[in-house]
């Protein structure tokens, strides 16, 4: 794996040396846009708004607009705001995993101790394991500050979660949700027995991206020439009206599969 970011993990007056690595990896295919015509690839080039002319990348520049006005950035300036967060993954406070709304929760990072921070990286995987608790910090990354949560990852890795900001998650205000009247209590507790009878430990091995390899079944279909039919999809069964109805056959359904 190639390491995204170098810099130190503090906390206190301790700071440990770390490389961070993305620790997720794309799991769609790798699909090119072509001409319907020729089937030739597609190539999007950077234009110059004014001439119309294609501007080489080394030409390409970064601003702000003020009032008409733009005024280009250069590499000292954004070293220059905030520097040391740009080498520091600063933890500010420890908290609870569970006191944080999951919606807050973005990319996942692997933290890898440099050379002499073995120890100090041990000692802060410990500590957390010990005390069941999780750092939040701050850092910059390719010109953003991310917050982020720091936390044991199966007792054997420090892990990041980037984390978004209160303000970047948009109001559900607007939203049509009508306020409706209260369920019914025989149909409350129908719900709740379905719910209790599809409970059990969560195993993420379980689950798997199966639209990629369904899709690449189609490719290969095609590239043999052969046809591909859509299959019929059915109307979801039901109206919202039928709730008692749709709750019982489906816990008959679940009984049916656990028998």
């Amino acid at each position: 794996m190639r390491a995204i970011w170098n810099g130190a993990v503090g906390f206190g007056l301790v700071n440990i040396p770390i490389k961070l690595y993305s620790a997720t990896d794309s799991s769609t295919l790798d699909l090119d846009m072509l001409d319907s015509k020729d089937l030739s690839n597609i190539k999007f080039k950077r234009i110059n708004e004014k001439t119309g002319k294609e501007v080489v990348w080394e030409n390409i520049v970064r601003g702000y607009k003020i009032e008409d006005k733009y005024i280009v950035l250069d590499d000292d300036d954004f070293a220059a705001a905030s520097p040391e967060k740009s080498k520091i993954l600063s933890i500010s406070q420890f908290v609870k995993e569970d006191e944080i709304d999951p919606a807050l929760f973005e990319t996942p990072y692997y933290l890898e101790p440099q050379k002499n921070g073995e120890a100090a990286y041990k000692l802060l995987l410990k500590a957390l394991i010990k005390t069941k608790m999780a750092g939040i910090g701050s850092f910059i990354l390719r010109d953003r500050e991310l917050l982020c949560l720091i936390r044991p990852y199966e007792e054997k890795i420090l892990m990041v979660n980037r984390m978004r900001y209160p303000e970047e998650m948009r109001s559900y205000e607007d939203l049509k949700i009508p306020a409706g009247s209260p369920p019914k209590p025989e149909e409350l507790k129908m719900a709740e027995a379905l719910i209790k009878s599809l409970a059990s430990p969560f195993d993420p091995s379980k689950y798997k991206d199966t639209y990629n390899g369904d899709l690449l079944k189609i490719i290969e279909q095609k590239a043999k020439g052969k046809k591909v039919k859509l299959p019929e999809t059915k109307e979801p069964e039901g109206k919202a009206t039928d709730l008692m109805a749709m709750l019982k056959a489906s816990l008959e359904k679940g009984k049916k599969k656990a028998g």
